[in-house]
């Protein structure tokens, strides 16, 4: 959900790591790159006993897609293509059983969100919105009540579109705001402890955001494929938003008070003009035509997705209309049918010029599309082949974990743990799958333990190279190395409490458990 100039701040920021990290990164890929090969060419020759042979040769495809994954020593995209090429090579299936996954409606689905958030970016309605919040004169004269106001509208826009674009777009303002807070008392603004503050609440408030919605951050909606693939479990949008939105908000009122407590402000109130903000508002003029198609295209793309979700609490989900809505409206063609509408609703109808050109559009992340196959053919092809159910049976025996609180709690743990290393993507892409598996062997329902995998992967708060997110804030100088870590391991903490304990109480009150 973001364009190449959002990627491209966040190649920046990352280029300003101090030269030892730059080096562990250069180190990290260039053994990744020559471990791979090195791994599927042992398992290959050695392969495990007591395996189906179809499973024993998908062994060491996973374990190399793994390895370039986790070491991303190649392009994540290239190597989710690799990974299902070499399992056709190795006959672990035909092409046509291994693509299919390319082309499942949740990629669809994907691709439709991505279009919408495009749109939202390109005509300018994030930014109209952040300047209208923070134009307002209550909110301008309070240090305490700006970094609040920071805190929720990140998280509310990260909600709809990618956090690594949300970051890219509210950055500038909040160094802008940040310094002139700073000037206003002659200090020196990445010496404040406030500016610490501000600066990482850009990137966890992000990071939490994204989790409220199904697509809000990719690893969501590659969960949300999973269980509908795997495990044959279809979580309706507003079901996912009543389980996750509770703890988006406990994560971030969580993260409020804390940063508040333990980085507390220098600054005084009354030290901004928030006639500043008004004048960057009133600089972006009227409400354009092509802003207004934008609200229309995505009013009516939510509506169709939470109506299906409404109707089935209101009526009980047998009742002949939720089933007819849920049939007829699926997450996947409701935002095909909202990302079309963009193409179709005119800013100029004599020059024939719509919403938004399929340039603009084309611009969506290709990569994690293709990511997200090749996630979901691998994860097939591993309960197709019987790997998922002997790695899942392992796994349960090995931890002892045979409940369905204990596994939630343990696979939020490791996806965290994971996603401090690699990618959430990659992350949700690997630790999915087994906790489904896990699940289905220890005789108990697959939903929680995977939807808090997907919540889990993306609140990685540790280091820059985490999220882009983190790197991008980094970037700003106002963040010692020591602070992203100490903070965000409490961040993490927290996580791997409350997001287990919701996603349980949640899918208990839904019965989805």
């Amino acid at each position: 959900m973001h364009d190449p100039d959002e990627s491209r701040a966040a190649i920046q920021a990352l280029e300003t790591l101090s030269s030892a990290e730059q080096r562990f990164e250069s180190l990290r890929r260039t053994v990744g790159l020559f471990a791979g090969p090195i791994v599927f060419a042992l398992g290959m020759l050695f392969p495990i006993a007591g395996l189906e042979p179809a499973a024993a040769r998908l062994v060491p495809v996973i374990a190399a897609t793994l390895v370039w994954w986790i070491t991303e020593a190649v392009p994540l995209p290239v190597t989710a293509l690799l990974g299902p090429a070499l399992a056709i090579v190795v006959g672990v299936g035909t092409a046509k059983e291994i693509f299919a996954p390319f082309g499942d409606p949740i990629v669809l689905f994907f691709m439709g969100s991505f279009v919408l958030a495009a749109a939202m970016a390109s005509t300018g309605l994030d930014r109209r919105f952040a300047f209208a919040v923070l134009a307002q004169p209550r909110i301008a004269s309070s240090p305490a009540r700006i970094f609040v106001t920071f805190a929720v509208i990140t998280a509310g826009i990260s909600a709809w579109l990618n956090n690594t674009a949300t970051t890219a777009m509210l950055f500038p303002i909040g160094l802008s705001v940040l310094g002139t807070l700073a000037r206003a008392r002659d200090l020196d603004p990445t010496k404040l402890r406030y500016g610490t503050a501000l600066m990482l609440t850009l990137a966890y408030a992000s990071s939490i955001g994204g989790l409220a919605t199904p697509v809000g951050t990719a690893p969501n909606l590659i969960v949300l494929g999973q269980l509908d693939q795997i495990a044959g479990a279809h979580i309706l949008f507003l079901h996912w938003m009543l389980i996750a939105g509770p703890i988006a908000a406990l994560l971030l009122g969580f993260w409020i008070v804390y940063a508040r407590w333990a980085m507390p402000s220098e600054l005084d109130a009354g030290v901004l003009d928030g006639d500043a903000m008004a004048r960057q508002l009133a600089a972006l003029g009227p409400f354009s035509r092509a802003e207004r198609n934008a609200v229309i295209a995505f009013a009516v793309t939510v509506t169709g997705w939470v109506l299906p979700g409404f109707v089935a609490i209101a009526l009980g989900a047998d009742a002949p209309l939720a089933k007819e809505l849920a049939r007829l409206l699926p997450e996947s063609v409701v935002a095909l049918f909202g990302a079309a509408l963009l193409f179709v609703l005119p800013v100029d109808w004599r020059a024939r010029r719509f919403t938004l050109d399929w340039e603009s559009a084309s611009r969506i992340d290709w990569g994690t599309l293709l990511l997200f196959g090749g996630g979901l053919s691998l994860g097939a092809a591993m309960f197709r082949t019987g790997l998922a159910e002997a790695m899942g049976s392992g796994l349960v025996g090995l931890t002892g974990s045979d409940s369905l609180i204990s596994l939630t709690f343990l696979f939020t743990a490791i996806a965290i743990v994971l996603t401090e290393a690699t990618s959430n993507v990659a992350t949700a892409t690997m630790i999915g799958p087994l906790a489904i598996a896990a699940a289905q062997a220890a005789g108990v329902s697959p939903i929680p333990p995977a939807i808090a995998v997907a919540l889990a992967s993306s609140m990685g708060s540790m280091l820059p190279v985490s999220t882009p997110p983190n790197a991008i804030v980094y970037g700003s100088g106002c963040i010692p190395i020591t602070a992203m870590v100490r903070h965000g391991a409490v961040l993490d903490l927290a996580s791997a409490l409350i997001v287990p304990s919701g996603v349980l109480v949640g899918c208990w009150l839904l019965g989805l458990s």
